[in-house]
C-alpha cells in the first residue's frame, strides 16, 4: 500500500498508543487541525472526545469498543508486521506537517522504534512530542529561533556531519555516529541557530516550549 490513505493541505495530529494528556491534545490540534490514530491512538483520542478522520495500522491494539464507535470507512488495516504503526501511519499521511503524541515515553523500545522512523520518513516533516521535550528529523539546513542558554542537542542515527552557527559548541569537523560523537546537551549562544548537515541522519531535540519553532524551521525547510 503506497498510495496515501490521509491528504490534507493542513496539519495533522498523528495519536499514538502511548500516554499523552488531554493539554497535549490540545497543543498539537491548535496547530495541526486533522486527528488521525495509528492503532490504539484511536483509544487515546475517543478518551479525550476525539473522533478520528483515520485508523491506519495493523489493528492488533486497538479496542473493541473503538472499533465500534468509529465508522468502518474510517478504519485502514494494514496487515505487515514488518514496520511499526507509526512507521505505517506517517508513511500513508501526506501533508505539510505530523505533530505524534504518544510515541515517546511509555516504553524504551518504542521511543527508539519511533525515533528511527523519523529518519526513515524524515520527508514527512514529523515532530515527535514528548513529555518535555520535541524531536524531528533534520533536513540538509535549518534556522532555528531560539533563546540564548537553550538546550539544542542533535543525536546522530547514522554517520553525518555538518556545520553550525550559534551554538556553544561548533559541530564542524566533527564525525557523528550513535556509537561515537553525539551533540546532546550543547546550548544556544545566540537567538539565531543554524544547522547544515552532508546527509539524512541527525535527530534536533530541544524543549517543548520551542514547538512553534520547530514548526516553522521546518517548513521554511522545505
Amino acid at each position: 500500500m503506497n498510495a496515501p490513505i490521509v491528504q490534507s493541505t493542513h496539519g495533522v495530529t498523528l495519536a499514538g498508543g502511548g500516554p499523552f494528556s488531554a493539554r497535549d491534545l490540545k497543543l498539537a490540534l491548535a496547530r495541526a487541525p486533522l486527528a488521525v490514530a495509528a492503532d490504539s491512538g484511536a483509544d487515546r483520542l475517543l478518551r479525550w472526545g476525539v473522533m478520528p478522520e483515520a485508523v491506519i495500522g495493523d489493528m492488533d491494539s486497538i479496542s473493541a469498543r473503538a472499533r465500534a464507535d468509529i465508522p468502518l470507512d474510517r478504519q485502514h488495516l494494514v496487515a505487515e508486521q514488518v514496520t511499526t504503526d507509526f512507521d505505517k501511519a506517517l508513511r500513508l499521511i501526506a501533508a505539510p506537517l505530523v505533530l505524534a503524541l504518544g510515541f515517546a515515553g511509555a516504553r524504551l523500545d518504542h521511543g527508539l522504534a519511533a525515533f528511527s522512523t523519523l529518519i526513515a520518513r524524515a520527508e514527512r516533516r514529523c515532530i515527535l512530542i514528548g513529555p518535555q521535550d520535541l524531536a524531528f528529523a533534520a533536513p540538509a539546513r535549518l534556522e532555528l529561533a531560539v533563546a540564548p542558554g537553550e538546550a539544542v542537542s542533535l543525536f546522530p542515527m547514522s554517520q553525518v556531519t555538518g556545520r553550525s552557527e550559534g551554538l556553544e559548541w561548533p559541530i564542524a569537523g566533527l564525525d557523528f555516529a550513535p556509537d561515537g560523537m553525539i551533540g546532546t546537551s550543547n546550548r544556544a549562544v545566540a537567538r539565531r541557530v543554524v544547522l547544515e548537515f552532508d546527509r539524512r541522519g541527525m535527530l534536533v531535540i530541544l524543549p517543548r516550549r520551542r514547538l512553534d519553532a520547530a514548526i516553522r524551521a521546518l517548513l521554511a525547510a522545505g
